[in-house]
């Protein structure tokens, strides 16, 4: 049945004139993301509130703001639907809560689940366990509800694939099994699955499994990258995912695409600005960002690059993180990167605590915005 796409305009100006100061944040949120796909946004976009119109003779009532990616709500003045909270529109594959960090090496495996704040630079606190102790390079991904890690060594590789809840702190439960036993692979979500690509096995491979959120179960192979390499980052944009670096066995600077929507291979899409390994992987809404990393030369690097999600390309240097490392993990906010732990640069047998944000609405160096509960490395990431 074809749509009638009038129709469907005039549907959503309704529902936008129909808000109220009791719509609920999640409401506006669907009904600005709805506007924004049909034929043109309806919502009005504007960079910063200076450039709002007067809330008591415009007939708009609901803003968005470009610059804070928050929605206003017009109730005789430009309100905020949380009174004062941050009422922010978010890609599924960002948080606005929370940040994870899982597993690593401080020098022998733990299994410990780590969460920090997103809404204020603080700490981290341990609130779980995985079901295994894994060491070095498992994946992270994550869904509105729960966080996954899958595969790892502990010390030998694993397919087990764990998942844990966003809404208490408590331990992970095994609910399926990759495809093969490995590790050092990226991790990449969609809204409905969760990817896990490449790794080592032995040898280095090039498969990519994906496994379902909706139910528990074990992954599918449903395709292949490029090229086979373990210790690349992944990214994630609302349509496809990416796994950038690696190794195979010498370094590459290869960036691949995958698309969500079928079960395909990839396709190289661009380089990165340096061949390497063991970087954190970061996604804003319109961008891809790899931090950390060691070079051939057993250099560690403090280099952020970004690379563009509306177009295939190169990445570029867009900043620096407080300290190089290697073996690290990535989050991604609305607003910021997040990389956390690492090797210590001058001390390859120390893990590091150190969680450094950066902001995705320039380009800039990070700030130490807060600590691990203990230094660790080979770890990974997920967000809420």
């Amino acid at each position: 049945m074809a749509i009638d796409i009038k129709n469907l305009v005039q549907l959503i100006q309704k529902k936008e004139h129909a808000v109220t100061s009791s719509t609920s944040v999640e409401d506006m949120i669907n009904i600005l993301k709805a506007a924004q796909k049909a034929e043109g946004s309806l919502i009005r976009s504007y960079d910063n509130v200076d450039d709002l119109p007067d809330a008591a003779t415009t007939n708009e009532r609901i803003a968005y703001l470009s610059d804070t990616r928050t929605l206003r709500f017009n109730n005789g003045t430009w309100d905020n639907p949380l009174l004062g909270a941050a009422a922010v529109a978010k890609e599924f594959y960002q948080g606005t809560i929370s940040g994870y960090t899982l597993s690593g090496s401080h020098p022998t495996s733990f299994n410990t689940i780590d969460k920090y704040p997103f809404s204020a630079d603080g700490d981290a606190t341990d609130v779980g366990d995985l079901t295994l102790t894994t060491k070095t390079g498992g994946a992270a991904q994550g869904s509105s509800t729960h966080g996954y890690h899958s595969g790892g060594t502990t010390p030998t590789a694993t397919n087990v694939i764990d998942k844990f809840p966003f809404a208490v702190d408590e331990n992970a439960t095994d609910v399926g099994d990759l495809t093969a036993i490995k590790y050092a692979q990226s991790g990449q979500s969609s809204e409905v699955s969760g990817y896990n690509s490449g790794g080592f096995s032995p040898p280095n491979i090039n498969v990519i499994d994906k496994f379902p959120f909706s139910v528990d179960g074990n992954a599918t192979d449903v395709g292949d990258l490029t090229d086979p390499r373990y210790y690349a980052s992944g990214q994630n944009s609302t349509t496809s995912g990416y796994t950038s670096g690696g190794r195979n066995p010498t370094y590459v600077n290869i960036i691949d695409k995958f698309p969500f929507a079928v079960d395909a291979n990839a396709t190289d899409v661009g380089d990165i600005t340096i061949a390497k390994i063991g970087m954190a992987g970061q996604s804003s809404d319109i961008s891809g960002y790899i931090s950390a990393g060691r070079e051939p030369l057993n250099i560690a690097l403090d280099v952020i690059e970004k690379f563009s999600f509306t177009s295939d390309g190169n990445s570029s240097d867009v900043g620096d993180l407080t300290i190089g490392g290697r073996y690290t993990s990535g989050q991604s906010s609305n607003v910021s990167g997040y990389t956390s732990g690492r090797l210590d640069p001058a001390s390859p047998g120390s893990p590091l605590d150190t969680i450094d944000k950066f902001p995705f609405s320039t380009d800039g160096n990070a700030t130490d915005v807060g600590n691990l509960s203990l230094g660790r490395s080979f770890n990974t990431g997920t967000q809420v």
